[in-house]
């Protein structure tokens, strides 16, 4: 769990790439808590899931549905993580134990049951234009 933490706060902490021909991934976070710290939100290729995302965005944490465009991403099939950075120290913090302090969520609201779920789970297809990814933090 702790190897997962970290792997996922790394990915959200990633500049976004620029990309040509690329689409737009729009993340609906929902979950919110109101005015406090950052939603940070990443968009993953297979190759890069929980490690080093190469696409990412963020914006203050406001109450309601929070809508953080991506863009620059190719189409294909990618996977959306998010977290809310409350305290704004650039992690997903954690207890002793490893279990995050702090909401997180993935596209497609996959969970995994000792850890993270697996990118199939996750998976969403980006089209040429705007795709739109929903994530609900827990």
């Amino acid at each position: 769990m702790t190897r997962f933490i970290q792997l996922l706060s790394g990915c959200l902490l990633l500049g976004a790439a620029a990309c040509a021909s690329a689409a737009t991934v729009e993340v609906h976070v929902s979950a919110v808590v109101a005015g406090k710290g950052r939603i940070n939100v990443a968009v993953c290729d297979r190759e890069r899931f929980l490690k080093h995302c190469a696409y990412s965005a963020s914006m203050p944490a406001r109450e309601g549905e929070n809508v953080i465009a991506v863009s620059g991403v190719p189409k294909g099939t990618w996977a959306v993580l998010a977290y809310q950075d409350e305290n704004e120290n650039a992690e997903l913090d954690r207890n002793l134990i490893g279990i995050p302090k702090e909401n997180y969520g993935f596209s497609r609201d996959a969970r995994g049951k000792f850890g993270p779920p697996g990118f199939d789970d996750a998976a969403i297809e980006v089209k040429d234009e705007v795709t739109v990814a929903a994530v609900r933090l827990h």
